[in-house]
């Protein structure tokens, strides 16, 4: 078998089989607000990972897991890492409200299947992600976690006046593609088939409103993630091939995983 890239297969008469890729970074500078907010989640998570040093080597690769997801959501967008503290910031208070009763939590890591496992479906890996951000963590005392949940109320606290301050640089930057770059509309002026993809379905859920906010019409977009049951994302995946007016498909990672989207040329990775 020779294994070709796409760049690399040609037609019988020589030329490209595929039309070729060309993929640009749009570079987005951080408003201090929102540089404040990278900073303290950035030492927060450090933090964590030089106490998770001291674990057994199991549980180190698991605390450590889920603060690099954590990171990744920082990057993503406010809303991501905004739900991501206020929820690792609620399932740690339940944990600490058991311990304070002398109930022993039950270990969120117990017959959880390996992280990097390449058996799990995109959907399975979603699930442990979200699973493993929200609850793992290097305190393991009353006052471990007390000093954790003040951490995480203070930057739950920074994360939701980002958010609703309405600043966010990297969605000033979509939206001024969305709205003047003229590869995102046809000759005719209509508004080409557009595919952005993203890690996060807190950022799909946001991106979705916004979109539909800045265009003025809430049919122009369809979604699909991980959570969506196969045949409900089939719906999705057609609708966005053959109805004209849907015109944007914001998707997870994990959704977009054996679906052949080729309809559109254009692709936005947003993470």
């Amino acid at each position: 078998m020779r294994r070709l890239t796409k760049e690399e297969l040609l037609k019988f008469d020589g030329t490209p089989l595929f039309p070729e890729r060309r993929a640009y970074t749009v570079n987005y500078a951080l408003s201090p607000q929102e540089s404040q907010l990278y900073n303290a989640v950035t030492d927060y998570v450090q933090e964590e990972f030089n106490r998770a040093d001291n674990l057994n080597s199991e549980r180190k690769a698991t605390v450590g897991f889920a603060l690099t997801i954590l990171q990744r959501r920082l990057a993503s967008s406010p809303e991501a890492i905004y739900q991501s503290l206020r929820r690792r910031r609620e399932r740690l208070e339940r944990r600490l409200a058991e311990e304070r009763l002398g109930k022993r939590t039950v270990d969120y890591t117990a017959n959880m299947p390996e992280l990097d496992d390449d058996d799990l479906t995109p959907e399975e890996q979603e699930s442990i992600e979200e699973k493993v951000v929200d609850c793992a963590s290097a305190s393991a005392t009353i006052s471990e976690l007390e000093a954790e949940i003040k951490t995480l109320k203070h930057l739950e606290e920074m994360a939701n006046s980002v958010r609703v301050s309405g600043v966010d640089r990297k969605w000033d930057e979509l939206s001024r593609l969305l709205q003047d770059n003229s590869a995102m509309f046809s000759d005719d002026g209509s508004r080409e088939k557009l595919i952005i993809f993203t890690e996060h379905k807190d950022t799909l859920n946001y991106l979705s409103g916004k979109i539909r906010s800045l265009l003025g019409d809430i049919q122009a977009v369809a979604a699909i993630h991980g959570g969506m049951p196969r045949e409900e994302r089939r719906k999705v995946e057609k609708l966005f091939k053959q109805d004209v007016s849907v015109r944007i498909l914001i998707a997870t990672d994990a959704a977009g995983e054996g679906i052949n989207l080729q309809r559109a040329h254009l692709m936005i990775n947003y993470d």
